[in-house]
Order: structure tokens, then sequence, then C-alpha cells
């Protein structure tokens, strides 16, 4: 009997799956400095470009650090920081978009013009104009990061607003003498929330993908930070003769974006979500 492939990646199956998977790098992540064999930063060049063994499992970079401790390390700013960048910018979409939405009007219209004019530029262009303004660094990153993508929630909260303020539920909670602010938050934050969130777990690969851009570009993490883009920055003149320092980290940035998007694609499956573009 022939199994489709649809059939056997369905969300059922690969949502606890993912979950599974994210569980345990969120748990490295907070563990990192206990589960790691050697201290990430610490140079000795006696030991560069060490080959595997039991005191270094993956090996040392051009400087002699651990690659496995740097990677675990690394895994701390990369999840962490794309679930600061996720949250924050879910939080400043969730008050713009569901005020612009529920007020209408004159509000309304300057709010969403706003929004348009950032969203004309491209995603990379402007966070690469925000870091030169700001200047290089992993807080000028997620600042930028967070500035480019609240934009696209509080759009998206806007359209579920404006759908939802239409609702009988609403009307009734008017007529019941319900003040406003007792009508967002009890009725229509609970209901758009949910599918956002959902959503957001398609952007947490973006994320993680721009702070690793930003570090591969010096724009990011600074040395000695261990950080995945940052680490492959580091391996790229070592290509030739240790790739590992490139494949290693770049392998993980690989299954932690997979991860996410096979989540979120699951879950908008599973609950009707659709994706931004």
């Amino acid at each position: 009997m022939i199994i489709s492939i649809r059939k056997i990646f369905n969300s059922q199956i690969m949502i606890p799956i993912c979950t599974m998977i994210l569980g345990i790098l969120f748990i490295i992540a907070i563990f990192a400095p206990w589960i790691a064999p050697n201290d990430p930063i610490a140079v000795n060049l006696a030991y560069k470009l060490h080959s595997p063994s039991w005191q270094f499992p993956l090996g040392t970079d051009h400087l002699g650090r651990c690659i496995l401790s740097r990677i675990l390390y690394g895994t701390r700013i990369s999840l962490g920081f794309a679930m600061l960048i996720f949250i924050s910018s879910l939080a400043i979409g969730l008050l713009v978009g569901t005020f612009s939405g529920y007020k209408g009007g004159p509000v309304d219209h300057i709010l969403m013009r706003f929004c348009d004019g950032i969203m004309a530029f491209p995603n990379l262009i402007l966070i690469l104009g925000l870091v030169g303004i700001f200047g290089p660094g992993l807080p000028q990153v997620i600042l930028a990061l967070m500035l480019v993508q609240w934009v696209y929630y509080a759009r998206m909260f806007r359209g579920m607003v404006l759908s939802l303020k239409e609702q009988n539920f609403i009307a009734a909670a008017k007529i019941s003498g319900s003040s406003q602010w007792k009508i967002i938050k009890n009725h229509i934050v609970p209901n758009v929330l949910p599918p956002l969130v959902v959503m957001g777990t398609l952007e947490m690969g973006w994320a993680i993908m721009d702070i690793s851009a930003m570090s591969f570009l010096g724009l990011g993490v600074q040395p000695p930070t261990p950080e995945w883009g940052a680490m492959i920055h580091e391996g790229k003149s070592y290509i030739r003769t240790n790739p590992e320092l490139m494949l290693y980290p770049g392998l993980m940035i690989m299954l932690v974006i997979v991860t996410f998007n096979i989540l979120g694609e699951a879950l908008s499956e599973r609950y009707g979500v659709k994706r931004r573009f």
C-alpha cells in the first residue's frame, strides 16, 4: 500500500515531533553552561583546528575554541533573541493594530499609511539601513528587526479587528454598556491573538535567519560571543581545509528554521491560518 508523503507528514504527526525538537533546543539554550564541555570563548592556540576528541567532541576552531560549546551557547542567542523579537513585535502590533482597527477614521488612516510606508521597503534593505544608523551590535540588530516586524502584525490585527467589530457579540457587548477597553480586552484580543501566535511560529525562522545574517555580515553579534552566523563568518576562511567550521553552525540554523517552518505550516493547516506571503 502506497502512503502519500502528505499523509505521512500531516499536522497530527509533525506538531508533536517539531515541538519535541524545539523543546530540546530550548532546554539546551537554558542549560548550556552546564551542558557545554568547555568554555566557549577560551582561546588555546595549542589546540588550533584540533580534530574531534573526547575533550572536544566536534573539534576546535582556528583559535582553539571548542566548537560544540560555542554551538550550544549560540543556541541561547539565536532562540532567545528570536523569541524576544517575536514577543516584542507581536505586542506592538497588537496595540497598534487593535487600536487602529477599532477606532477607524483618521487614526486608522494615518497609522496604516505609516505601516504601508515601512512595508514598501524590502525587509533586508530596511534592516541594513537601520543597523547602519544605529551602529553594529546585537542590541541594534534586535531593535531594527522589531521596528520592521511589528508592522506586519499590526496590519493583520487590524484586518481581524475590522471583521470582528461587526459581529453580533460585539454589538451585544456595546448594548450591555461595556466600555471600549472592556470590549477590546474581553472580546477582541482573545479572538485575534491565537491566529497571530500560530502565524508567529512561521516568522521565528525568519528572525533567526536575520540575526544570523547580520552576524555573518559583521553587523550583529560581535566576537568573541558565540553565535551561529558569526561562527560561519569566522569559518569561511577555512572552507577548503576545515569546512566543518561552517558546516556545524549552518546545520543548526537549518534545523531550527526548518523545524519552525514545518511546525508553523502544520499549525496553520490545522487552524486555517494563512501566511502573510
